[in-house]
């Protein structure tokens, strides 16, 4: 190699270096592809675009991450890490008792979902970023922290908790059904009939109302 091309290799390197010494590269990589999740959604973004936003090279991140999946699924593994904590601290040991401690746990998925949209988008857009270990551990946390509730308000409510299980996921689809609506614009506090906490603590109540009525044996 001619000192030229060495000249030109070593101003590549010290470019490329230079991307590196940004602080915390993983750090800066995750928060640009939490805000281009809030703007663009799921499949709206790349990893060089991540990069672009981070103020590194487009190869960068492949210190990091091998593909743009591999960091779609450290963020969702953050969120639910976050969301756990969320839901965690509404419930906070089911006090004062345990309807009303899942009622404060609607309005914090709620919450999250609103204020959180990039790792909300993360968390539920592909369930393929669950399939690392590290992302799935952390969704079966927090969904277990809902279980908890579910079986804690049908003994509160003469119910089985054999049943806990089909009213968790009840509870957990109604939920991210009514969040991914109020994120989209279509349900409005403004509007007569259109807010999400009420709807949410309506529909819940409902499924608690029924599954405290329903067999042992039903799944």
């Amino acid at each position: 190699m001619d000192r030229k091309d060495s000249f030109f290799k070593n101003a590549f390197l010290g470019r490329e270096r230079r991307g590196y010494h940004h602080g915390n590269l993983k750090d800066a990589l995750i928060e640009a592809a939490r805000s281009l999740m809030s703007e663009r959604g799921a499949a709206g973004f790349t990893l060089a675009d991540a990069a672009r936003l981070a103020g590194v090279t487009a190869a960068a991140p492949y210190r990091h991450f091998s593909d743009r999946n591999a960091l779609m699924a450290e963020l969702a593994r953050r969120g639910f890490d976050l969301f756990g904590q969320r839901l965690a601290g509404a419930w906070n040991n089911g006090q004062p008792d345990p309807v009303t401690a899942l009622r404060r746990m609607g309005d914090a998925y709620l919450a999250f979902a609103r204020e959180e949209p990039g790792l909300y988008g993360a968390m539920f857009g592909n369930v393929g970023a669950l399939s690392v270990p590290e992302a799935g551990a952390a969704a079966d946390k927090a969904l277990a922290l809902l279980r908890v509730a579910c079986d804690a308000v049908l003994r509160q409510r003469g119910g089985t908790i054999e049943n806990g299980r089909k009213l968790t996921f009840e509870i957990w689809s109604l939920s991210h059904g009514v969040a991914t609506l109020a994120l989209a614009g279509h349900l409005d506090p403004a509007h007569e009939g259109c807010d999400p906490a009420a709807i949410l603590a309506s529909g819940v109540a409902s499924l608690i109302e029924m599954a405290a009525r329903r067999p042992a044996a039903a799944k």
